[in-house]
């Protein structure tokens, strides 16, 4: 099925008919199908069984097809059956039509977008013929797309949408995938969505959808919280390959604390078709039926599309309530999780992350898409935060609301679960990568424009302007262009989020603020870099032999053992090539050997050393690798370039660390988790593979060593042992995935005390947030400027944007989270000139008893762990249009 499309497969139809249709023959017949399949679902040993198999016989006997009036008494004997009710104890099913369509996955966008009108003019028809049937919807994009290119449908679900047949569903832009997008990106995606629904039908969704997804971020119900959602529905967590869930409905908590109410449709399906074996089987598998007596029953064919038949509604309508069986309702998302509520007294609770133990693959399949999403996330908040700069800075600026909301969607569209992933065909790949490039090209236009305008009015002459869009000050070394294409290297200081001009000339040689670089090539071929924090020595292959923090002479790497060792494993899965990644693969562990004498001397030291080396990975796939280390820098960069041509093969770096803790801890959005480093229990071995934001870190008392990366997802700690997965070679469903050039950095960080204390969150945000020297075509500022500043090093300002409500407006939205698990107070400065400040939601609403005071240009706020806090921040108008 996920095999390759072939575009010249060709289908020849042999025959066509015309055939008249016959209601009651249609009704007889699924009356039959309903009564042989009680037969069989209840048994032998069930009364009832052998009541639903004689009243089959019976039809039999008393139908002739060829005499129609035979037809009544027949379907008389059915009704009778039908009829007969349960007991108030019976379980009620809420089925709900449902027609799940991948954005994207065997088919490209433009395809979706055909299927979405057929599949819901089919929808419409049933709604017409059957006013109790309810269909649900979810995916603001799709909905946008069938408004566009079929207005005259899309009039027809806003009118069902008024009758509550047509309920549109999930909150957010498209079904995006639960682990990769930031925080930021999450947010957005019920950002845009429910300000969607809310314009198109009048309301906003109250519950998130999301049925077919590779796994569920512990940051989730915070953000679902704050976007107006309290309900969770999914259903993938049932493809478990190692630990069945032990609930259907349960609270799910967050890492903040925050709780959703979740259930997932105990059929284990979102593409049911109303038999009688998928109604017994969702009451039998029900794990929490003793505590709650409502389950979903999503019918419709889903996937490529369809949705629910009329078959299926006559099915699910014949079995209302009917003795032996569960009772079937033609139901909403509403009803069935208020009346899941009025049970929540007795369900049990679940907290962090909701772990699919497969497709563990799609961390890393596809990595262009995956460094595509990165950087566009990066460029995206970069662009958002100069312009709010630049509004304030300039009264001739206008904010480009409506170029980042186009910008925003496509990246958001991106994050589809099928298309981030890397889990869909080459066509779907290649129109992925054609947005990200349209992100960059837009987003740096974007960028020039406000640094331009930071610039307007400025004395200083025309040059460049370095930026810092982080909430810290930093100092770091740039790379700045100069004149006839070259570029020098300088150690360049910059305030939290603001900018200083650059330097007139590089700083090349000491004396500097940090101990220089040092570069020594030993005569074995050996090199060591030192920076007076820490001190690298790799072997002539370019193996990492030590790391040293210089301050404690404490060695990091494994007594006995080299890091930045680059392994190969034979990975061909069981079931989904582009999805798994199976446990057995790391019994076929090689470890790549490189040549002694590859490695050689780069820069030689100063402001920054380096050196570099080679590696042939196999006869087709080679390697380069410049391992670098700067003046001041705490950690050491391995910048990398791969050639890889590949089937079947997974390259992973390794770094066996002289630290030994039950745990390691991974970044993920707006926070942090530890998760095993053993395999003592099932649930711990199906954690062999897991997905990574910016950082992962495994410490001892007093010390740690952390591994940072550029646009990487996958990862593990096993026993003492940091992975890093890099480039996979699956060959469906598309063939050519991950073949080509590559480049990515990653880096490592040794440092004592803990990671929170060592800055390890800080240095995997300077990674992967630059500083920016950008070109001003006007004056240059003389000196440093800052805009923010938080007090304390546990609160990440991760977001400065316009406000959604009156985009040319002087309104500001600031998004802060607790970045290392613990209660703090802190003080938010600002050099704006701020004239309310006012909590508000992740959706942007005032919090009526959130203003905050303003003191010495400062506000004041509380966290407790992980928790994200949004601010409206409303400015003072400029001078010349104050009253």
């Amino acid at each position: 099925m996920i095999a390759a499309p072939d575009p010249e497969k060709m289908f020849q139809v042999s025959r066509a008919e015309l055939a008249l249709f016959h209601r009651d023959v249609h009704k007889l017949l699924v009356d039959l199908e309903l009564l042989l399949g009680v037969a069989k679902g209840l048994g032998e040993d069930n009364q009832r069984s052998f009541q639903a198999l004689y009243t089959a016989n019976q039809i039999v006997n008393v139908c002739d097809p060829a005499e129609p009036e035979t037809f009544p008494v027949a379907q008389d004997l059915a009704s009778k059956f039908f009829a007969q009710r349960g007991g108030e104890s019976q379980h009620t099913i809420h089925a709900m039509g449902h027609c799940h369509i991948d954005t994207a996955w065997l088919w490209p966008f433009k395809e979706t977008v055909r299927k979405c009108a057929r599949s819901w003019v089919t929808a419409v028809q049933l709604m017409e013929r059957n006013p109790e049937f309810i269909f649900v919807c979810s995916q603001a994009q799709q909905l946008e797309w069938v408004k566009n290119h079929y207005p005259g449908l899309y009039a027809r679900l806003q009118e069902f949408a008024c009758h509550g047949q047509f309920v549109p569903v999930g909150g957010t832009w498209v079904e995006m995938d639960g682990n990769i997008p930031s925080g930021e990106a999450m947010v957005r995606q019920f950002l845009q969505g429910q300000n969607f629904f809310l314009q198109e039908f009048g309301k906003m969704c109250s519950e998130f959808w999301l049925p077919d997804t590779f796994g569920y971020s512990a940051q989730l119900p915070q953000i679902m919280r704050s976007c107006g959602i309290r309900h969770f529905l999914t259903q993938k967590l049932s493809w478990n390959l190692v630990n069945s869930f032990p609930h259907h409905t349960f609270f799910w908590e967050g890492l903040d604390g925050s709780r959703v109410l979740a259930h997932f449709p105990p059929g284990d399906s979102y593409g049911m078709e109303g038999s009688v074996e998928e109604v017994l089987k969702t009451v039998a598998k029900n794990r929490d039926k003793g505590r709650t007596n409502h389950s979903a029953f999503l019918f419709g064919f889903g996937d490529g599309g369809g949705g629910p038949t009329q078959t299926m509604v006559d099915r699910l309508k014949r079995l209302y309530n009917t003795d032996g069986l569960p009772r079937v309702q033609l139901s909403s998302p509403g009803r069935l999780f208020s009346l899941l509520e009025s049970d929540s007294a007795r369900l049990c609770t679940w907290v962090g992350e909701l772990f699919l133990e497969l497709h563990n693959g799609t961390y890393t399949t596809h990595a262009q898409i995956k460094k595509g999403n990165r950087e566009c996330e990066r460029i995206l908040h970069d662009v958002e935060l100069l312009s709010s700069l630049a509004l304030v800075r300039s009264t001739q600026f206008l904010y480009p609301a409506a170029q980042l909301q186009g910008l925003w969607r496509l990246l958001l569209l991106n994050q589809f679960h099928d298309v981030v992933t890397g889990s869909c065909i080459q066509l779907v790949a290649e129109e992925a990568m054609r947005h990200y490039e349209d992100i960059r090209s837009q987003g740096n236009t974007l960028l020039s424009a406000a640094a331009a305008a930071l610039c307007a009015g400025e004395p200083g002459p025309e040059g460049l302007l370095i930026v810092n869009t982080l909430p810290w000050k930093r100092t770091e070394v740039l790379a700045l262009p100069r004149p006839g294409g070259a570029h020098s290297l300088a150690l360049v200081t910059v305030p939290s989020m603001g900018y200083a001009p650059a330097p007139a000339a590089p700083s090349l040689q000491p004396p500097l603020p940090q101990q220089p670089v040092c570069v020594v090539q030993e005569t074995d071929g050996s090199v060591t870099l030192d920076n007076g924090i820490i001190r690298v020595k790799l072997d002539p292959t370019g193996c990492l032999t030590s790391l040293v923090l210089v301050a404690s002479s404490r060695e990091a790497i494994a007594e006995g053992a080299v890091g930045n060792q680059f392994v190969l494993f034979d990975d061909v899965p069981l079931y989904w090539d582009a999805w798994d990644v199976m446990d057995y693969h790391l019994e076929t562990r090689k470890p790549v050997l490189g040549q002694a004498g590859t490695l050689a001397v780069g820069s030689e030291g100063g402001v920054r050393g380096s050196a570099w080396f080679l590696l042939q990975i196999s006869p087709n796939s080679r390697l380069s690798q410049e391992v670098v280390l700067d003046a001041g820098c705490p950690y050491v960069r391995f910048h990398t370039e791969v050639h890889w041509h590949e089937a079947h093969k997974f390259l992973k770096v390794e770094f066996p660390a002289r630290v030994r803790s039950p745990q390691a801890t991974h970044e993920v959005q707006f926070g942090h988790l530890q998760r095993p480093t053993h395999y003592n229990t099932s649930w711990d071995w199906a954690r062999f593979e897991v997905w990574t934001h910016r950082w992962m870190d495994l410490s001892e008392h007093g010390f740690g060593l952390a591994l940072l990366n550029d646009c990487k997802y996958g990862s593990s700690v096993r026993g003492s042992v940091l992975s890093l997965s890099l480039l996979r070679a699956p060959k469906a469903p598309d063939v050519t995935a991950d073949m080509g050039r590559h480049e990515f950095t990653y880096a490592l960080m040794p440092h004592a005390g803990s990671f929170q204390d060592a800055g390890v969150i800080q240095a995997a945000y300077s990674l992967n947030f630059p500083l920016l020297a950008l070109p001003t075509p006007g004056r240059a500022p003389v000196s440093a400027w800052s805009a923010f500043t938080v007090s304390s090093p546990a609160v990440v300002l991760e977001t400065v944007k316009k406000a959604e409500t009156n985009p040319q407006g002087r309104t500001l939205v600031l998004r802060l989270y607790e970045a290392h698990g613990s209660h703090v107070d802190c003080w938010l400065h600002t050099s704006l000139p701020v004239q309310e400040a006012v909590l508000c939601d992740l959706l942007e609403r005032r919090d009526p008893a959130g203003h905050l005071p303003l003191r010495d240009a400062g506000l004041k706020l509380t966290f407790s762990p992980f928790q994200v806090q949004s601010l409206l921040l409303v400015l003072q108008p400029p001078p010349e249009l104050s009253p």
